[in-house]
């Protein structure tokens, strides 16, 4: 080998050297990791992927779909690198081996608030009694047919008694949001994360603490990922100190719940 030839090789090891031991989780590679996601936290998702992306090199493909929908694809045997899900889901997954144990990490928690589209009519839902009487005046409310937040709307409405007479005005939907973006319905019940999301909407607000139920994220890694390092590195990053304040900026209380 010529001397010439030996510094070359020479100072590629060295590159790759650094290259390895590079800080924030970069690899030597850039890889792509595949996060499937509840919508409930797109817009804080959709920042942090961003910042993670550059910190690292990595790119993060994201597909967003609510909980029932994700846990039939993952059955199905869908391809991903990390999942967040509910923290019920993560554990089923873990039982069966699809998602790895010492991944599991809770991502945070989003409120149940009312979006109306922008410039529309903002009730006051300040208080229970204001919330009913909202409800009661409104000529009609969009849910998600499938998701948690469905399920929690009809749960408060039954609560406060007005189930009954409120079935002529609720509307199970695919998209809660787009039925009032295109004017199908007055307003729609969902997660304050996903409201904040779409700029075609506002937050009238969220539900008064009397009234107020959490719908909680967890993490993990996919068993069979196909970049484990780099969906490890994700995890990190979306459970750390950088991911909490824009966690809150979007309506998601970050850490243990």
């Amino acid at each position: 080998m010529t001397r010439k030839l030996s510094s070359i090789v020479a100072a590629a090891a060295v590159v790759m050297t650094v290259a390895i031991a590079l800080p924030n989780g970069r690899l030597a590679y850039a890889a792509e990791v595949k996060l499937i996601s509840s919508p409930g936290v797109k817009a804080a998702i959709s920042q942090l992927a961003r910042r993670f992306e550059g910190e690292t090199g990595h790119r993060v493909v994201v597909d967003f779909e609510v909980f029932a929908v994700l846990k039939r694809r993952i059955d199905a045997g869908e391809a991903f690198d990390v999942a967040i899900l509910s923290p019920a889901l993560i554990e089923e997954l873990i039982q069966a081996r699809k998602i790895v144990a010492d991944t599991r990490a809770t991502f945070g928690r989003t409120g149940m608030g009312l979006a109306v589209r922008k410039g529309g009519p903002r009730p006051d839902i300040s208080s229970a009694e204001a919330f009913k009487q909202a409800m009661l005046n409104a000529k009609s409310i969009a849910y998600l047919k499938e998701g948690g937040s469905g399920k929690i709307f009809l749960a408060v409405l039954d609560r406060m008694g007005i189930a009954a007479e409120m079935k002529p005005k609720v509307k199970a939907v695919g998209l809660a949001l787009q039925a009032v973006i295109e004017g199908d319905s007055e307003f729609a019940f969902t997660g304050v994360g996903l409201i904040l999301a779409d700029p075609a909407v506002e937050l009238v607000g969220g539900l008064p603490p009397e009234l107020q139920t959490y719908v909680v994220f967890t993490l993990g890694a996919n068993a069979a990922a196909k970049e484990p390092e780099a969906a490890k590195a994700l995890i990190r990053f979306l459970t750390g100190p950088t991911a909490a304040s824009v966690l809150k900026e979007y309506g998601v209380e970050p850490g243990q719940h």
